[in-house]
């Protein structure tokens, strides 16, 4: 059984520590927390950066100890950290949510879940780009359905949203995977069968240990249809983030935005807002008022799957 939570003015106020202050928990935790009533921040830990209002400590477990009122920790730090930072939170008695990818290897989120289910704590393995409602509306429009054909394109450039970080090129950092993660969680939601990987090229610059882009093929039922992927992280221009899906009756579903927009044969059925952290929030209180854990490691298995697959391509340094 849960321990009985914060009652604030407006009902369950749930009391937050984060950890990691990079440009994500900047950019989308920080505001969605603030804006949300069922929410209070207290503290924050992190090597760099600074949040309005709340102390931040150099170390998430200074910060534990300085506030056992905290009641739930999130975590944005690089994937390489998450594990110690998870176990130590949920062997102190706090619920965890979890900035995808969840860990840096299927093991090591196995033994956070495995920790959590001990702990009876609440862990919330978030996939922000699942909570585009245009992702579950695809979904319902496919299900039965056969497929004649997928592709994805998902192409970023890394500057934009990793300025300077060397981590993400070294072995644990997930390369252009830090990304497209986000592309292949959507493939994990939006099928009865999630596709299994055939074969891929990796692109890996000479400087790094990890892919800087991606070309996958996918297998799905016999494995006859094509269905490709394409990640690319030194794209420029505007990112591309859309999966193109052909069904045998010949029907055309087109997610882009980042599953924002749904077309139908070229029809918008769906243009909404990306409120995706919002969402993640509410559904993290929503989880935390009943108990409840969500653990899909599917998209992670995906990239897993791709690394073993994958043939590297030497390709230029990515000098960062």
């Amino acid at each position: 059984m849960l321990p009985e939570l914060t009652k604030g003015g407006g009902g369950m106020v749930y009391r937050l520590g984060l950890v990691g202050l990079g440009q994500i928990a900047q950019k989308q935790h920080l505001p969605a927390i603030a804006a949300n009533p069922d929410f209070a921040l207290v503290a924050a830990a992190s090597l760099d950066g600074s949040a309005p209002g709340i102390p931040v400590y150099r170390d998430h477990l200074a910060m534990l100890a300085a506030h056992p009122e905290i009641e739930a920790v999130v975590i944005c730090t690089p994937p390489r950290a998450r594990r110690q930072v998870a176990v130590d939170a949920l062997m102190e008695g706090k619920h965890v949510m979890l900035e995808k990818p969840p860990a840096a290897t299927l093991g090591e989120f196995a033994h956070i879940a495995a920790v959590a289910a001990a702990q009876n704590r609440v862990l919330h393995a978030t996939w922000h780009s699942q909570y585009n409602p245009a992702v579950d509306r695809m979904r319902d429009l496919l299900a039965g359905q056969s497929i004649a054909a997928m592709r994805m394109e998902w192409s970023e450039n890394f500057h934009q949203f990793h300025p300077g970080q060397r981590w993400i090129w070294d072995a644990g950092g997930f390369g252009v995977f830090d990304m497209a993660i986000n592309g292949l969680s959507i493939l994990a939601r939006i099928f009865d069968s999630v596709p299994f990987v055939l074969s891929a090229d990796l692109r890996v610059p000479s400087d790094a240990d990890l892919p800087i882009a991606a070309e996958v093929r996918f297998g799905l039922g016999d494995g006859s249809a094509p269905l490709t992927a394409s990640f690319d992280w030194d794209w420029i221009g505007e990112p591309k983030r859309e999966v193109t899906v052909t069904t045998g009756a010949g029907r055309v579903l087109a997610l882009t935005e980042s599953g924002r927009r749904l077309t139908v044969d070229g029809i918008v059925l769906i243009d909404g807002d990306r409120g995706e952290y919002r969402d993640i929030y509410c559904h993290f209180a929503e989880l935390l008022r009943n108990g409840v854990s969500v653990l899909d490691a599917t998209p992670l298995q995906l990239v897993a799957d791709i690394m073993l697959q994958g043939k590297p391509v030497a390709v230029r340094p990515v000098g960062a």
